[in-house]
């Protein structure tokens, strides 16, 4: 585990204080059905909302809710969670367990929880402004498509 959790930190270019923190991040419960990331996985999803919601307001003082729900929607929707742990290459670095069938279904949401854990670890260990430049380094061009929103006909009739 010590290998993986250091070749970790070498990928994300970040030293965790608390290893143990790191490494829990990326059990998955089908490893270890009590000490596994799903807590993590919790606070990451709240601190990555957290981060765009202030970010979207700064960029687009002038948007309505609306539009910005939905611009926030499509950066924090597991999709997108999901391309940025591939440029993390994290399932390379995600334990799981007997039980983890496999599926690429199952990978995929896997592997975009294991991103939530690591943002909820990483905010821990590191606090809000490491984290911050965390995610807005990794989810970068995402931002940059943001300002590119589809609207559908129904929500564009209610606007």
């Amino acid at each position: 585990m010590i290998d993986i959790i250091n070749k970790f930190e070498k990928k994300i270019n970040i030293k965790f204080k608390d290893k143990e923190l790191l490494a829990r991040s990326l059990v998955h419960k089908s490893h270890n059905n009590i000490d596994n990331n799903e807590k993590l996985e919790f606070l990451g999803d709240r601190v990555l909302g957290l981060v765009f919601a202030k970010v979207l307001l700064r960029i687009y003082p002038n948007e309505r809710e609306g539009s910005i729900d939905k611009k926030f929607a499509n950066l924090v929707n597991k999709k997108t969670c999901l391309l940025v742990a591939k440029k993390l290459e994290l399932k390379k670095f995600i334990i799981t367990g007997g039980s983890y069938k496999g599926l690429s279904r199952s990978d995929d949401k896997i592997i975009s929880d294991g991103l939530e854990a690591l943002l909820g670890a990483l905010f821990l260990d590191q606090g809000m402004i490491v984290v911050e430049k965390f995610i807005l380094r990794y989810w970068d061009e995402f931002l940059e498509k943001s300002d590119v929103t589809l609207i559908d006909a129904k929500t564009q009739l209610q606007e």
